[in-house]
């Protein structure tokens, strides 16, 4: 019907068929004569075999993308029909849109790409940032159909969500049915169901990572009751290739849960798991407090205890114990610091005569040099400089912990007392943290714990919660 070199409207120039379908569906690469740029158009055809809804989801699709505006998904340019006068024997309707100039995971894979744990999760926080503008748009948008095909990789970079030809601009609705859309293996339970929400999204984009791990797709991996299985795939198959972070995995899983109860609810709270590496750990350690210990010295850990409420702040230390700690901990950072700003600053004069290029690389280098020292030691000053207070509350039967450090937004983070399973030791970065395995996620309990301390608060919190 179509063909190349073709000119729609007087203004689109097919060049080259992307892809039909049998329903009547075809997607071109064409250019826009009028901006002289390469576009996507999507036609559809008004045919008597057509189903209602195909054209309400291209319909759909015209609308939503119209009102979308990210750098991430493809912009809408036009939407038009061609009748019989044009010379075709149906009419059909046209959608023109940016084209992605990229390659999409699914060609990747077919190509025997193997994704690193790094790449995957760099896929994953790109993915995710679309999903939350989307999700927290009012009306939300539910892309409804995430997959490999689906995510193109532009300059080996930056990652687009493409194809919102089975959006959904509004949330479900118990009781309402839409139409079935989605690619096997990629679609959750709900929705077959009809009751597509953000979780949904978030299910897709979790069996799409499993696809980048393991080169085969969710379909063709082993299932138990309808649930993913690939975490003893990963180790009965992958070890030589690929030694994978516990808490990616089990975050994978909490993604592709069957259960929406069980699973993240929203991009947001996915994506700050990710960010934070708050994914219980399969194999979480032992708890290892066998005697009692004594209450530390320091005046940084206040605790109350009642039979219904344990309350815990840790608070920030004063200037002078944060001194303290620099002269024994972090003097050799201070002291590399003030190193490179000596050399730099004796350099000046030598700058002067030497060539532009070479002065210019120097400067760079040392600024450079400088300014990870100065993160690395703005890093710890934050790690010191925290506040954080717990609260477990057997009467509203919940934990609540709310953590707030110097020159960053306050994190919170809440569970229920009774979804608690274990309690145990992390040496964090800079100081050891507490952490609280719930059903669904992994809460931290972290300030200025040295070993002694975090051992007497694991103890205290093991014994409220009379966990043994």
């Amino acid at each position: 019907m179509f063909s190349p070199n073709q000119c729609l409207k007087e203004r689109y120039q097919l060049h080259q068929r992307l892809g039909c379908t049998a329903a009547g569906r075809q997607t071109w690469l064409a250019t826009d004569l009028q901006s002289k740029k390469k576009v996507v158009v999507k036609l559809l055809a008004f045919s008597p075999e057509m189903q209602w809804e195909e054209l309400k989801l291209f319909e759909r699709e015209a609308q939503v993308l119209q009102a979308l505006n990210h750098p991430r998904i493809p912009h809408y340019r036009d939407y038009f029909s061609l009748d019989k006068d044009s010379g075709l024997t149906l009419p059909w309707f046209g959608l023109v849109q940016d084209y992605i100039p990229g390659i999409s995971l699914q060609t990747l894979l077919d190509n025997n790409k193997n994704f690193t744990e790094k790449q995957v999760r760099r896929i994953a926080r790109e993915v995710l940032n679309i999903l939350v503008y989307l999700h927290e748009l009012s009306p939300p948008v539910l892309h409804r159909d995430i997959n490999p095909s689906n995510l193109v990789l532009v300059k080996k970079k930056w990652v687009h969500l493409v194809d919102f030809g089975t959006v959904q601009a509004q949330a479900a609705v118990t009781g309402v049915t839409f139409t079935v859309v989605g690619t096997s293996g990629y679609t959750p339970l709900e929705q077959f169901w009809g009751r597509a929400v953000a979780a949904s999204d978030l299910y897709a984009l979790g069996a799409t990572l499993i696809h980048l791990l393991t080169g085969i797709a969710p379909a063709n991996l082993p299932q138990k009751e309808g649930q993913i299985q690939f975490r003893d795939f990963l180790r009965d198959s992958l070890t030589s290739r690929l030694s994978l972070n516990s808490q990616l995995i089990s975050w994978i899983e909490q993604m592709t849960e069957l259960s929406l109860e069980r699973r993240f609810s929203t991009a947001q709270e996915a994506r700050e798991a990710l960010r934070d590496r708050q994914i219980p750990p399969s194999n979480p350690p032992p708890r290892l407090v066998c005697e009692k210990l004594s209450k530390p010295s320091g005046q940084l850990i206040k605790v109350k205890t009642t039979r219904d409420r344990l309350e815990i702040t840790l608070l920030s230390p004063t200037f002078v114990e944060i001194i303290q700690k620099i002269k024994f901990v972090y003097v050799w950072l201070i002291l590399f610091n003030l190193f490179i700003l000596l050399c730099f600053i004796g350099s000046l004069p030598t700058l002067i005569i030497m060539p532009s290029f070479q002065a210019i690389l120097f400067t760079a280098f040392n600024v450079v040099l400088l300014g990870v020292s100065i993160n690395l030691s703005l890093n710890w000053f934050r790690a010191q400089l925290q506040t954080t207070y717990v609260l477990f509350d057997r009467t509203c039967n919940k934990l609540e912990i709310n953590r707030k450090k110097w020159l960053s937004n306050p994190i919170q983070q809440q569970t229920k007392i009774t979804d608690i399973g274990n309690v145990y030791l992390i040496h964090g970065d800079f100081s050891y943290e507490i952490g609280i395995i719930s059903t669904h996620c992994l809460c931290r309990i972290s300030g200025n714990l040295d070993n002694i301390d975090s051992a007497w608060l694991l103890q205290t919190i093991l014994d409220w919660l009379d966990l043994k």
